[in-house]
């Protein structure tokens, strides 16, 4: 989701799943979340190459700081949800706390709401990174 300053809309909301409201929304979840762990919390929407894994984790790698970095990776299309914790921040969410928080997500993604899925994924992660 790239933003043009020149604009009054993030570019995304013209052709992306979400609403400008949604992404202002996610936002802010998303700065919260760095704030209250101390961690670098990004969000992912689109297609993944295969094999995905690897794809969502050679973005992880792209991230300012990727030890201290956790990437939620979400492909629609694909139907396919990765999440990404470097080194650091894995020492604070663990496997089975990204699986919950990923579960959940699924459960919503499912339901059709897509950004209502990643607030809530968002907030189980940096609940599970705890304070900084």
């Amino acid at each position: 989701m790239t933003e043009d300053p020149h604009k009054s809309e993030p570019a995304a909301a013209l052709d992306g799943p979400f609403t400008t409201r949604q992404l202002l929304r996610l936002d802010e979840a998303l700065r919260v979340a760095d704030q209250l762990t101390g961690l670098t919390f990004s969000v992912y929407v689109g297609d993944l190459q295969e094999p995905v894994r690897e794809s969502a984790e050679a973005l992880h790698k792209q991230i300012d700081d990727h030890p201290r970095a956790v990437l939620v990776a979400v492909s629609p299309n694909q139907r396919v949800l990765e999440i990404v914790t470097g080194s650091e921040a894995r020492k604070r969410i663990s496997d089975r706390d990204a699986k919950l928080a990923a579960l959940s997500m699924a459960a919503s993604f499912a339901g059709g709401d897509l950004a209502g899925g990643v607030l809530s994924g968002l907030d189980q992660l940096a609940t599970h990174a705890g304070r900084h």
